[in-house]
Formats: C-alpha cells, sequence, structure tokens
C-alpha cells in the first residue's frame, strides 16, 4: 500500500491541500497516520474516501449528508 503525502492525495484526488484540510476539520477525512515530524500519511482508503466525498457533492449532497453516509458505511462495515 503506498504511502501519499497531502499533497499527491490533493491531487490524485482533483482537490486543492486546503480542501483536505477542511475536510479533515470537519470529520470526513483523517489521515492514516502522522510521521514523528507532524506530515500527514494517507492511504489509498482515504483516496476512495475523497473521490466519494467529491461525487457525493457533485450529486447535490451537503457535507452533512456526505458525513452521514460515511457514518452508515463504516456502521456496515463493522
Amino acid at each position: 500500500m503506498e504511502a501519499l503525502g497531502i499533497g499527491q492525495l490533493a491531487k490524485r484526488g482533483g482537490v486543492g491541500i486546503d480542501t483536505v484540510r477542511y475536510y479533515e476539520r470537519n470529520g470526513l477525512l483523517t489521515p492514516h497516520t502522522r510521521l514523528a515530524s507532524g506530515y500527514r500519511r494517507y492511504s489509498e482508503i482515504e483516496l476512495a474516501r475523497l473521490r466519494f466525498i467529491r461525487r457525493a457533492q457533485a450529486l447535490g449532497f451537503t457535507l452533512k449528508e456526505i458525513k452521514e453516509l460515511l457514518a452508515l458505511s463504516a456502521q456496515r462495515d463493522v
């Protein structure tokens, strides 16, 4: 599994770095890990989640609704 930096994640997800940080602050994304230096590292799972968020927004879902959908998905995975 490839670990992505925030810039790589943003580029591959088609968003800006500030958007990734915004999604983190709002509980939509979580870094897979952080290095000792504090740098965020993301996995392909977070990239898929970011792409899902963007597609859901394009379909007209609000961030609150998307967060609820992600929570439902997480419950299903347990």
